[in-house]
This record gives structure tokens, sequence and C-alpha cells, in this order.
């Protein structure tokens, strides 16, 4: 566009805004935009509302008959747009009336409804980056309609002037910024027009970029959004929306899944993360909003258990904030965030029943997640609980491979005791589960809801000391004296002691405690620390009888066999210590600083023991 020569035409009257101005931008500049980058993508909103209300006016144009057109060489920043226009009162309305409640703004602002954002502030966000803002614009409502200049300054002050028929332009509006000389990072012409590709990549409207070279100018927008466009084959599709998710993200998606709700106009790609996430970790997605891009950190479009996937989409009837950075929330964002948990609950659906290679690897990264959603979910948890991996005493397994070949699964509290019998309950043929991470216990009790002929329970002590062999009676009275030495020198421990045979033979001894016995006999501890007082009162009165620990000997193991026949008082007590803190060590729970103190000690005393010997 060729812009008039205004330097003859006589100046207009200065005026003020309405508004104070230099607040209007601090609050603009420290509480509602992110960045000042945001000034482009105002200005290209509000183009795009103008040429919304232009295709209004004249339905039957081409859609690519009017576009955007931007202009940027260091000195000016130019945004051009074929829309509505404005009149001289709009201006006055739109530019110098900011914040006025009347009932002709709640009209005005009822008509935009179907736009981006408000012309008037979305211009004002230019003060941002620039000294000076320039608007020419000529209104498409009637044919004779003049062109008007408005032209605001950084210290309030505006005019507004009608040019002569000789000035008059096309119909459309343009702007022209003079950047302020401490905002060139947003303003150079490479940083504006990667701002242009950045926010307008998706606008439906055709955008062009020119600088000061003599090139032609450069798309924008290019190509439609890839979930627009239309492919040969299935297989070429899915490979572009890959390709597209890989160009936003960065990475190269494990699957793609379409997301289209027709209801708000949404249309959009979940691409599943192929590397696991912590759990409860909410990712960014990118929302656009009629094309241009609103927020690329919009965590409230999916539901929290959706951390598995990454999100671009375009939607038509969500409601951006104030700052249009982010999405309101409301009736609308909540039926949207619904339905898309819904289109990824079909996805999974989808490939449980018909992609199993997909699955298995879906599983494997994002087992996790799957969890999270089946403790929550019944339709997931029938569809995916026997696929899903578990630690087991068989090594990692579904608990479909594992309840055919256990029929009652037993299940740890904890990642410790599942640790302390797993060798032991898989020589005597016991199934355990190890139910110490996150979901797994909850998950694997519901089991019988999905496999009714499956039996669950937990494991406690009782269970497996059950399944050990006793061993004859003149081997337990032939090991009566050291066992007795055992009790008394672990006793400090509330630890007993058994004898038991058991594989594999090359565990000489198994500890069996569980963490709330040893939080029982903490307690207990501290009650009789505290005996007397208004602590020890109150911890007396919630203790029970403390649980004890079990250490038990196998007799199978050839250490044992030479430990239970040791006649001197003090090497017995001595060997029994160290049995234990091996044992301990095994469990690999945290030891007590008594419980280390033991293990140096014990060790040091049998290697004295050891040296006297060969003395």
């Amino acid at each position: 566009m060729t812009l008039p020569d205004t330097a003859s035409i006589p100046a207009a009257n200065d005026r003020t805004f309405q508004v104070d101005l230099r607040g209007l931008v601090d609050l603009l500049s420290h509480h509602l935009y992110s960045s000042p980058r945001v000034y482009l993508r105002e200005l290209l909103q509000n183009a795009v509302d103008a040429l919304t209300a232009r295709h209004s006016l004249e339905p039957g144009a081409p859609a690519d008959a009017f576009g955007i057109r931007l202009y940027a060489d260091g000195s000016v920043v130019r945004v051009e747009d074929d829309g509505v226009g404005l009149t001289e009162d709009d201006v006055h309305t739109f530019l110098a009336t900011i914040g006025r409640s009347s009932k002709r703004a709640e009209r005005i602002a009822e008509q935009r409804a179907d736009f981006i954002g408000q012309f008037g502030i979305g211009l004002l966000s230019c003060f941002l980056v620039a000294d000076e803002i320039h608007v020419l614009s000529r209104s498409a409502r009637t044919s004779d309609a003049p062109t008007v200049e408005w032209r605001g300054r950084g210290d309030g002050s505006y005019t507004v002037r009608t040019l002569p028929a000789s000035a008059r332009l096309r119909p459309g509006t343009t702007v022209t910024l003079t950047p302020r000389a401490d905002a060139g990072e947003w303003t150079r012409p490479v940083q504006v027009h990667a701002l242009a590709r950045h926010f307008g990549s998706l606008l439906r409207h055709p955008v062009t970029f020119e600088d000061s070279t003599s090139g032609p100018a450069a798309a924008v927008n290019p190509e439609p959004a890839p979930w627009a466009d239309t492919y040969p084959t299935p297989g070429a599709r899915s490979r572009a929306l890959a390709a597209y998710g890989k160009e936003v993200f960065g990475f190269t998606p494990l699957d793609t899944i379409e997301l289209d709700l027709p209801a708000v106009g949404l249309k959009g790609i979940a691409c599943v993360l192929p590397e696991t996430v912590p759990a409860g970790r909410r990712h960014g997605h990118r929302v656009h909003v009629k094309g241009m891009l609103l927020s690329e950190q919009a965590e409230e479009i999916l539901p929290e258990w959706a951390f598995f996937v990454r999100c671009v989409v375009d939607a038509e009837s969500l409601r951006p904030t104030a700052s249009r950075e982010s999405l309101y929330e409301d009736d609308t964002l909540a039926a949207v965030r619904d339905a898309l948990a819904e289109r990824l609950r079909a996805w999974i659906a989808r490939a449980a029943a018909s992609d199993p290679d997909l699955l298995a690897r879906f599983l494997q990264v994002h087992h996790l997640a799957v969890k999270s959603l089946a403790v929550h979910d019944d339709e997931i948890l029938r569809m995916l609980l026997p696929w899903l991996p578990f630690e087991t005493t068989d090594g990692h397994a579904t608990l479909d491979e594992f309840a055919r070949t256990h029929r009652t699964v037993l299940v740890t509290s904890s990642v410790e005791e599942f640790r302390q019998v797993a060798a032991i309950a898989s020589a005597a043929g016991l199934g355990v589960v190890n139910g110490g991470y996150t979901y797994d216990r909850e998950l694997v009790h519901r089991l019988p809801e999905i496999r009714p002929e499956a039996s669950v329970a937990d494991l406690d002590p009782a269970t497996l000391t059950a399944h050990l062999d006793p061993v004859d009676r003149e081997t337990e009275l032939a090991a009566a004296a050291y066992l007795a030495q055992a009790r008394d020198a672990l006793a400090v421990f509330d630890c007993d002691v058994a004898l038991r045979a058991f594989q594999p033979a090359s565990a000489p001894a198994l500890l069996v405690d569980s963490r709330e016995a040893r939080h029982e006999r903490t307690r207990s501890q501290l009650a009789r620390e505290q005996e007397g007082g208004v602590w020890g009162d109150i911890l007396g009165a919630l203790r029970q009888e403390a649980p004890r620990a079990q250490l038990i000997l196998n007799q199978l193991n050839p250490l044992v066999r030479t430990a239970v026949t040791i006649g001197e008082p003090e090497l017995a007590r001595t060997s029994a210590e160290a049995l234990y803190g091996q044992a301990a060590m095994l469990s690999r729970r945290p030891l007590r600083p008594a419980e280390s103190s033991l293990i140096n000690r014990s060790f040091l005393d049998l290697l004295a023991h050891a040296l006297r010997k060969d003395s």
C-alpha cells in the first residue's frame, strides 16, 4: 500500500487519552503481558478481526481476497490489512476512551464477540516498544468513506483528522510504529519476521512479510494447519502430523492422536512423548484461537493425568483471559478438557484392541501415567490392568502373565519389604508383587475385578514363615544354646531368632521386619524414654504390644550349620550380630545408627578372633 503524503495537510489539535497512558503501559508491561513481543500479536489480532468483519460485510469474496502485509526496516514497523476499516467515530471510541463503561461500549463488545481481541487495548500495547503509533484507516462500509488518520504519542497526547479525498486509501487499516531506541531487539526486521511466524503460522488469512531488501515478500503462513490438509494415504497423513509435532515440540512422537471437537471448532493433535516423564509433571500445550497463537504453556487444556502427551490445538470458542496469553476457566473449557480426555482414553483403547506393539511401547514408557489413570478410571482399569508391568518375584511381568502362574498373588506394602523377601519367596514358590511403588498396591488389589479367578492378599511375615520348612527336633535341640545367645544379643533390636530350612541355600539368614513394626517399636522406645512426662503419657496411650522382628537362620547354609555349633558365648553373640547385620543390609532398608555400629563392631570382633586363632 502506498501511503499518502500528509505533510501538507493542516495538523489537527492535540488531545489527550481519557486514561493515564503511562500508568496503563506500566500495567500492561508488568502485570498483563509476559513480554513486549506481544505487541506484534496484538497488531495481527486487530488485523484478523478487521478481516473477519470485512468477510461478514462481503460474504461472497474469496477467502484469499483480503490479507495482511507486514514491513520492517529497523526504523519503522508497519502492519497493513484489507479489513473493514475504521470511521472517525470508531477511532474515538476505540482509541480515546479506553476503560470507560457505557451502553455503546457494551454493544460494541457484543458485536465483537466473534473476534479475537479488542482494538483499543491491543493498539495501545504497542507503546511497550514504540514512541509513536500512526494509524491510517478507511471504512469499507460505504463507498465514499474518507481516510481517517490517528497519531498517538507516548506522552499521552493524540490527534485525529479526516484526510481529503485526494489522500483516500483503499479500504483497510495501516498501523506504523516508530520504535523506541531501547526496543530494537523486538523491532528488527529479522525479529519481526520471526514473531509473525511464531504467532501467525496457522492464521486462515494470507500474511506476508517484507523488509528493506529488494527481495519479494515472504509468506508467513504458506501452509495450512497439517490437520486441515489432505493427504493421499492415511500413512502420509500420519507422517505429516508426526513431522509437525517434531517441528513444534522438538521430539519425534511415539504416536499422534488427532483431536476434533466440532462443537467448539477445535482441531489439533496430541503428541505422545517418547520418553518417561515424572508423575504429575504437567507440560504446557500450544493453543491457538482462530489461528492466532494464544499460549505455549496452556496446562489447563488437559487433565493432570495426561502428562504423557503434548498438544497443539486451534479452537474457535475458547475464551482467552484479558492478557490473551492463557485460557479463561469456564464451563466451555471444562467441557473441552473432558472431551479431550475421552479422546486420549479412546486412543489407549484402540491401541489395546488393535495394535499390541504400539501398546507395548507406550506402556514400557508411560506405565506410571496409565497406572495413575487406571486408579480413577474403571474403563482403563478393565482394559489395561492385565497388561501393566509390575516388579514381581518372577521379574518384571504383567499381571496377566503373573496371575496365570500364581493363583494367589501376594503384594507387599513397601519396596523394602519386597527386597527382604523376594529371593526367599521366589525359592518357596510364592508369587509376590512389589506394591511399594506409587499406585501399585492399590491396583494389584483390584485384579480380582478383572480376573475373578485370581486371589490377592497382603504379604505379612506369618505368610512367609509358614512356607519355610521347619528343622527336625534333634537339630532344633542341638542349636538351642546358640539360639538363646543370639536372642540375647539381638534383644536390643526387639528381634527374635528362629532356625528354618529354605532355598536358596546361599542365603544364610532372612530378616523379616515390617515398616509398621519398626514404627511401633520406635514409638515404644520414645514412650520409655519420656516416661512420666506429658509426651510419654500420650505415647503410652498409643502404645500397642510392640511387634518383634524375626531373624530366620537357614539350616541349609553351611555357615549357619557351623555357627550353631559355637560353644564360646562371646563368639556366638558376635556371629549372631554379624548374621543380623548382613540380613539387614540385604533387606536394603535404611540402617539405624545402632545397626551400623553393630555391623562395624561384629566385623572387627570376628577379624580379631580370626587373627588370634591364626597366631
